[in-house]
């Protein structure tokens, strides 16, 4: 049987003493004696009390807890991200509930409704691929709950977002690609409704007109970027009459699976497909060939929501401009995709 958890009142039973004076005791209230607070304390240790959070939260309005929401926590990205937050957190006496929604809407919902119930005095998340009604997110500003956004978030919010700059990302894969001599180039992307990847395929387009490149509607496909993903579209292309020359993913565990199905089908990568992926997650540099792609700076977007967050306890706030701050990614380009090198 589970067993009973120890109370306040437990522990002024045992010293025959009032409920309200040991609250104050644990609490270090300067009204009670040193004596007794050394045996409140000693008996609530030999009880092994609890403190109730959620209650106390609820008493004093704060309780020091920020909710974080991923898509998934097997991603580098989102890891270096949560590590990053935590860290500049704790340091001002904060601590994380972390949750993922496995690009669920129905479960990202159900963390926002957990963490409004453990009255989190702050949501630091990133939305889930399904994610198209932002009536949950409404909520938590509704209740005055600061939010803040990064890598994936939707403008009509208007709330604090970190990010980087998902088009011209995009647009300099591209221009990688055509300077290495590629010119039928295709985009294994994430689905349009998702800002970010909205924005990726816009640069892709915008980058194939500006070099007069063919923008063929066979070359573009949207899917969820998991391995089994990137795996089913670059069988699609190896299908195509006319193959592409290079394929640009928009996540490195599509690229992943599109790798293993061109090293499957024995196709010298990048003399005949050049590949570059996205979000430069350490397993890139680990397979062979090693994966081009794309170092979104995960710590310096950690370090910044964090930030973003603290700004909301400070008085100046009401007359605070939002945060937008967008950074500029980097292309690390490795052997997938440098058909130059191998001309040296």
């Amino acid at each position: 049987m589970r067993k009973k958890k120890t109370t306040i009142k437990d522990i002024a039973n045992v010293l025959n003493i009032s409920a309200a004076a040991v609250s104050k005791a644990l609490h270090d209230d300067s009204r009670i004696s040193e004596k007794t607070k050394k045996a409140v304390k000693q008996v609530a240790k030999n009880l092994n009390y609890q403190p109730n959070h959620l209650a106390s939260a609820l008493r004093s309005g704060k309780s020091n807890l920020v909710g974080v929401i991923v898509p998934r926590t097997n991603s580098n990205f989102f890891s270096s991200v949560i590590q990053n937050i935590e860290e500049v957190l704790n340091e001002k006496g904060y601590n994380i509930i972390i949750t993922q929604s496995n690009e669920s809407y129905k479960k990202e919902c159900n963390n926002i409704d957990t963490l409004l119930y453990t009255q989190v005095d702050g949501i630091i998340a990133s939305m889930a691929n399904e994610t198209v009604d932002l009536s949950y997110y409404e909520k938590v500003k509704s209740k005055g709950i600061p939010l803040i956004l990064f890598d994936r978030g939707e403008n009509d919010l208007n709330v604090d977002y970190i990010g980087i700059n998902d088009y011209e990302s995009s647009h300099s894969i591209v221009e990688h690609l055509v300077n290495n001599g590629c010119k039928r180039i295709a985009h294994i992307g994430g689905h349009k409704r998702t800002r970010i990847f909205n924005n990726r395929i816009r640069g892709y387009n915008d980058a194939l007109k500006k070099y007069n490149l063919p923008l063929d509607n066979e070359l573009l496909t949207e899917s969820g970027l998991t391995i089994k993903d990137g795996r089913e579209m670059m069988q699609q292309l190896l299908n195509l009459k006319e193959r592409p020359d290079a394929v640009y993913v928009a996540g490195d565990y599509a690229a992943l699976g599109a790798l293993q199905v061109l090293n499957e089908n024995n196709i010298k990568i990048p003399e005949e497909i050049a590949l570059v992926g996205f979000g430069n997650e350490p397993f890139t540099d680990m397979v062979t060939p090693r994966i081009s792609s794309v170092k979104q700076h995960s710590e310096e977007i950690g370090k910044q929501a964090a930030l973003a967050f603290l700004k909301y306890n400070k008085d100046e706030v009401v007359n605070q401009s939002l945060n937008k701050i967008i950074l500029n990614a980097e292309l690390i380009v490795r052997d997938s995709s440098n058909k130059k090198a191998l001309l040296n």
